[in-house]
């Protein structure tokens, strides 16, 4: 056995150390003074599963896209998110977020360490009728995906451990900030003005810009240089049952976000559906009118950016103006995925084209058209009389693509000091899957060709 390096003891060390001081929490009854609505519980509970739903959903997506020898370590990063987290979070992570404000910027770490006066404690002030850890579970949820939509920039040549690294630090110092701006009350996003209903900027621009910039400071894989064509996507089925379970867990992504069983939830849920169904087809007719065949994939990109770009608007906008929303964004970044294909820029899944740009175009939408009508916490857009909120949305959205990149960026060299952010080019040619997880894909099975001769076992390496 070779000798264990500290980098390699190092994280189960931390976890050992949390998982010894989380035995002296004072462990409290949970809050209840009979005020919760137990529709709204229902509602949340079931909104939570299916948001975590997205997760592995989002590791079908992506393992689906990748070369054959790569599908589990990517699949294995969006997955890892949950763990690493889910731990997090607990710990300090939801404080961050949702802790007493300091000055907009961030929660106090102190607030709710170790989960202190989550399950104790009173419901979370914008959801009265639940308990906060309720509310807390469920936006643990949307923590986990946020770096794994990451995944789809660094895949194919990042390590495992420098990407769990990345996991920590995005979350504690790119994706806590950005929820405390946009969803606390003080949040300086907030109090300016700017909407995100269920996270556009928080999510996705912030995990586009991320990607962006991991695909910058990780450079070109081999493959890339030698072949700009992307390689065939190793189990397109993986791709369409990762769209239809991203779908479904979306409902509760989204009108899980009205943080409870009422109208608004019923309308961000049709409006998730109709963007995601405008999406698709956008994106798949543009691509007919450029002379391409229909494809399944095309269909499945357009509908996630659909989702992608409804998300900071499905609260705020009407049914109908969400099919507006999703085929525009669908076919700007169809646009941009064209323009980023003739660059040397390696995106490997073209996560700041979709996610990035989908959620920049969704937040401005929203700018344009929300309407009190639909919510009257919300404010009034361009279509109905007030360009001042789309200035509003611009501003906030530059603001969080400028904090989300340069930090991610910064994140990333951080990284490449401590550990080595990518693999060798013998471990990039032979497979990530092999030589980070010493696992294959189709493991002890036979490949079965068809020749000239009849069939002919070939074996899978």
């Amino acid at each position: 056995m070779s000798k264990q390096k500290f980098k390699d003891i190092a994280p189960f060390i931390i976890l050992i150390i949390v998982a010894i001081a989380a035995i002296f929490a004072p462990t409290l009854p949970n809050f209840d003074e009979g005020k919760y609505n137990t529709a709204d519980i229902a509602w949340i509970l079931v909104a939570t599963a299916l948001v975590f739903l997205m997760t592995p959903a989002l590791a079908l997506f992506y393992g689906g896209m990748v070369h054959r020898k790569n599908v589990l370590s990517t699949m294995m990063k969006s997955i890892v998110a949950a763990g690493v987290v889910g731990v997090l979070w607990i710990v300090v992570g939801y404080s961050l977020c949702f802790g007493d404000s300091i000055h907009g910027f961030i929660g106090n770490p102190s607030t709710h360490f170790l989960f202190k006066g989550v399950a104790s404690g009173k419901p979370w002030v914008l959801a009265p009728t639940i308990p906060q850890s309720l509310f807390s579970m469920f936006q643990l949820m949307f923590a986990i995906i946020t770096p794994g939509l990451v995944v789809g920039a660094i895949a194919e040549r990042m390590r495992f451990t420098a990407y769990v690294l990345f996991t920590v630090l995005f979350s504690l110092f790119v994706y806590a900030p950005l929820a405390h701006w946009s969803w606390h009350p003080d949040g300086f996003l907030a109090q300016m003005g700017a909407l995100d209903f269920a996270g556009g900027t928080v999510v996705h621009i912030s995990a586009g810009c991320a990607a962006l910039a991991g695909a910058i400071v990780l450079k070109r894989r081999k493959s890339h240089i030698e072949n700009k064509e992307a390689a065939s996507p190793a189990n397109i089925p993986y791709i369409l049952i990762g769209t239809g379970l991203l779908w479904f867990g979306w409902f509760g992504f989204n009108a899980g976000s009205a943080l409870g069983a009422n109208a608004l939830a019923v309308s961000a849920f049709a409006t998730t559906n109709t963007a995601a169904a405008a999406g698709g087809l956008s994106w798949m007719f543009f691509d007919v009118m450029k002379g391409k065949k229909p494809s399944v994939v095309g269909f499945c990109i357009g509908a996630v950016i659909g989702m992608v770009a409804i998300t900071p608007a499905a609260g705020f906008v009407g049914i109908p103006q969400s099919i507006t929303i999703g085929v525009f964004a669908a076919i700007i970044s169809n646009v941009a995925v064209r323009i980023k294909s003739r660059s040397t820029l390696d995106d490997t899944l073209d996560v700041f084209p979709c996610h990035g740009i989908g959620g920049i175009v969704g937040m401005l939408l929203t700018g344009v058209f929300a309407s009190k009508a639909i919510n009257p916490l919300g404010n009034n857009g361009l279509l109905y009389g007030n360009p001042l909120f789309l200035l509003t949305q611009l501003k906030a959205m530059l603001i969080v693509v400028a904090y989300s990149f340069t930090i991610s960026f910064l994140i990333f060299k951080l990284i490449n000091f401590i550990v080595p952010l990518r693999v060798s080019e013998e471990e990039e040619e032979e497979g990530l899957d092999a030589s980070q997880h010493d696992e294959s894909y189709v493991q002890g099975t036979l490949l079965v060709t068809h020749d000239i001769l009849g069939l002919q076992e070939v074996p899978n390496f």
